[in-house]
C-alpha cells in the first residue's frame, strides 16, 4: 500500500494573566488525498499587538486569512509563492484597516509564524517575533530541538524590545521563508513569545518530546509558561508527524502503468470511441493523431506514448505530467486540453485542433512579413508563457516547432513534455528526473551545467527566436552552439549582433536580444515583460556606447585623423618638388 500524509495537530492558546487573549491560532488538515498532496496540511500563530489597539482583530484576521487564501492559491503554486502571496494580501488588508481608522489611532498589527507540511517537507513562513522550531532525533539518535526562525526585533535598552517587523506595519512586508526535510516522529512547534520569554528550548522539548497525543502536549507547554511566570497572551501549536507520504518504485511503477500503451494507429481505426482521421506528428517520443469523437463527431488532437518507452517509468511520468500541466494553464495562446467523455483504456491525453504553420515553416513562406507582423508573433509567444509563469511553470522547450501560427497570425504554444512544474517538484517522488530536455539551438545553456534558471530559461528561448525571426534564420552564436557540450565550449561563444545579419534591425533592439540572451543569469532580464517592453520602446541604455566601444572608436578616429594628416603632407611635398622643377619663363 502507498504510503500517505498522516500528521496529528494540536493548539492551545490562552490570555493568560491578561483579561484578552489577543494571540488567534488555526489549522487544517485537507481530507481529500489531492488536496493533501498539493497543498499538505498548514499551521500558525498570529499575536496581536496591543499597544496598536486592534491587536485582537488583527490576528484573527490574519489566521482567517491565511487558511483560506493558501487553500484557494492554484494547487501548481510552490508553497513559497502560496504563502508569501498570503502574507502580501493579509498585510494590505490590516495596513487598509489600520488606515480607515487613523481618526481612533488604532493600529491593525500582528506576528505571523506558519508551517506546511506537504510530501517529506516543511515549509515555514513568518514575520515578527513568533517562533517556529523542529523536535526530532539527531544522527546519533538523541532528541533535539532546532529553532528554524529569527526574531524580527529589536532591543531597545535592556528590558525592552521593539518589533521591527509586523504585518500591518507597512504598506510592504518582508516575510522569512525556509524549507527543511523531515523525519517519521518529528515535531513542529510553533509559539508566541508568551511561550519561548518564558520557556527554554530544552523545556519546551522535555514537555513535548515522545508525546502521542498534539493537543495534550500544547497545554502541558502554556500551562508551563504561566507557571514560568509568562506575562503575556500563550498560544502554542504542535504538528507531529507520524506517516510521510513516501512510495517504493514499485508502487509507483504500478500507480503509472495502470493503462498501456496504445498500439500504433492507422486512419480508420477506433479507440475508445475515437476514430483516427490521419496521422499528424511522429517521433521516437510520441504520436500525435487527429481523431474525431464518433459520440457527437468533434474533431480532436490525439497524443500517444512511444512503444519504445513501455519500460522507462520516468518517461511515463513525464507523459502523465503533460496532461496535468495542460489542464491548468488558461491562455488563448496556449493548446487545451479535451474533456475525455468516454472511459480510457490506454495511455493518451486529447487535445483540442489547433490549425496553422509551426513558426519554422511559418518563416519559410512568409520571409516578406513586416516587422510588425513578427513583433505581434513574439509577443503573442510571450503572452502564453507569462500564463505558464503565473502558474509557476516554466516550459523550458520553447522551440519553433512547438509554436503553431493559424488564421490571422494567432499564436499557439503546444507542447508540455519539458515542463517545469514547481509545486510537482516539491511532491516526493522515487524516480530523477533530466533538468530539461529542451532543444540545444534554443535552451538555456545554464541547463547543460545543473541549474534550472526558471523564467530566464524561457526568456533566452524566446530570445533566439526573436533573433531567428528578424534576421532571417541566422542565430546569435551561430551553428557552433549545436556542438558545444562544456562550459568552456559556451565561453568561446560570441554574441554575433542582429544589426550586422541586417542593417534595419535598430541599435536598442539588438541591445534587448543581447541582454535577454547573455551567458550570465545576472545581466539577463528577470522578468518577461522587461524584455519585450525592450523590445517595443528604445532602452536609452542601449543607445549608449560602452568605454570599450567609445575607446575602439577613438582609435579609428585618431588613425583616420593621421592618415589624412599623412596623405595632405604627402600632396604638400609633391607640389613643392613641382614647382621647384618647373622652368621659370
Amino acid at each position: 500500500m502507498e504510503k500517505k500524509l498522516q500528521v496529528d495537530i494540536g493548539s492551545w492558546t490562552s490570555a493568560g494573566i491578561k483579561t484578552l487573549n489577543e494571540d488567534s491560532v488555526g489549522w487544517r488538515l485537507p481530507e481529500s488525498e489531492d488536496s493533501r498532496r498539493f497543498f499538505g496540511a498548514i499551521a500558525a500563530v498570529a499575536d496581536g499587538v496591543s499597544s496598536a489597539e486592534a491587536g485582537r482583530e488583527a490576528s484573527t484576521v490574519a489566521i482567517r486569512e491565511l487558511l483560506e487564501i493558501y487553500y484557494q492559491s492554484p494547487e501548481t503554486w510552490a508553497v513559497e509563492r502560496a504563502l508569501r502571496t498570503a502574507g502580501t494580501a493579509i498585510n494590505h488588508h490590516l495596513y487598509k484597516m489600520s488606515h480607515a481608522f487613523a481618526n481612533q489611532e488604532k493600529g491593525y498589527i500582528c506576528t505571523l509564524v506558519t508551517a506546511v507540511v506537504k510530501s517529506h517537507r516543511a515549509h515555514i513562513f513568518h514575520v515578527g517575533d513568533s517562533r517556529a522550531y523542529r523536535l526530532g532525533r539527531t544522527e546519533k539518535n538523541a532528541a533535539a530541538i532546532q529553532l528554524l526562525t529569527r526574531d524580527h526585533a529589536a532591543q531597545v535598552g535592556k528590558h525592552r524590545r521593539m518589533l521591527a517587523r509586523a504585518l500591518g506595519m507597512d504598506n510592504e512586508v518582508s516575510g522569512d521563508y525556509s524549507s527543511l526535510s523531515l523525519n517519521e516522529g518529528d515535531y513542529l512547534i510553533l509559539t508566541s513569545d508568551g511561550v519561548h520569554d518564558f520557556l527554554s528550548e530544552s523545556q519546551i522539548q522535555a514537555l513535548v518530546w515522545g508525546s502521542t497525543d498534539s493537543e495534550a502536549a500544547c497545554e502541558r507547554v502554556g500551562k508551563a509558561a504561566l507557571e514560568a511566570g509568562s506575562d503575556d497572551n500563550i498560544s502554542v501549536v504542535i504538528i507531529r508527524i507520524d506517516q510521510l507520504p513516501e512510495s517504493s518504485l514499485e508502487d509507483y511503477s504500478q500507480q503509472l502503468t495502470r493503462l498501456p500503451f496504445p498500439p500504433d494507429l492507422k486512419p480508420g481505426q477506433s479507440l475508445d470511441g475515437l476514430r483516427v482521421v490521419e496521422e499528424l506528428f511522429a517521433s521516437s517520443r510520441s504520436q500525435v493523431y487527429r481523431v474525431m469523437d464518433e459520440a457527437n463527431g468533434a474533431s480532436l488532437i490525439m497524443k500517444t506514448p512511444s512503444r519504445n518507452f513501455e519500460e522507462d517509468i520516468a518517461y511515463i511520468d513525464r507523459f502523465v505530467q503533460e496532461e496535468w500541466v495542460g489542464q491548468r494553464i488558461h491562455s488563448p495562446h496556449i493548446v487545451r486540453i479535451a474533456h475525455q467523455t468516454s472511459p480510457r483504456t490506454f495511455l493518451y491525453y486529447l487535445m483540442e485542433p489547433v490549425d496553422g504553420l509551426p513558426l519554422d515553416e511559418w518563416m519559410q513562406a512568409n520571409p516578406e512579413a513586416t516587422p510588425r507582423q513578427k513583433f505581434d508573433l513574439i509577443r503573442q509567444i510571450a503572452t502564453g508563457l507569462k500564463a505558464m509563469h503565473q502558474q509557476d511553470m516554466v516550459h523550458q522547450d520553447l522551440k519553433p516547432a512547438n509554436i503553431i501560427v493559424g488564421g490571422n497570425h494567432h499564436v499557439t504554444l503546444v507542447d508540455f513534455g519539458s515542463v517545469y512544474a514547481a509545486a510537482l517538484s516539491e511532491i516526493y517522488s522515487p524516480l530523477t528526473h533530466e533538468g530539461a530536455l529542451g532543444t540545444a539551438t534554443y535552451s538555456d545553456p545554464n541547463y547543460l551545467w545543473g541549474h534550472n534558471s526558471g523564467v530566464q530559461g524561457d526568456i533566452y528561448s524566446l530570445a533566439t527566436i526573436t533573433y531567428e525571426l528578424f534576421t532571417q534564420g541566422e542565430l546569435p552564436f551561430g551553428d557552433a552552439i549545436e556542438s558545444c557540450r562544456s562550459r568552456l565550449d559556451f565561453d568561446r561563444l560570441r554574441y554575433q549582433p542582429a544589426h550586422e545579419c541586417d542593417a534595419a534591425i535598430p541599435q536598442w533592439f539588438d541591445g534587448a536580444l543581447k541582454k535577454a540572451l547573455s551567458l550570465d543569469l545576472e545581466v539577463r532580464y528577470q522578468r518577461l515583460d522587461d524584455f519585450i517592453r525592450d523590445l517595443r520602446h528604445p532602452n536609452p541604455d542601449f543607445l549608449k556606447v560602452s568605454a570599450g566601444e567609445a575607446q575602439d572608436r577613438g582609435t579609428v578616429v585618431l588613425w583616420q585623423m593621421l592618415s589624412g594628416l599623412w596623405v595632405l603632407l604627402l600632396v604638400l611635398v609633391v607640389l613643392l618638388f613641382s614647382c621647384q622643377e618647373t622652368p621659370l619663363p
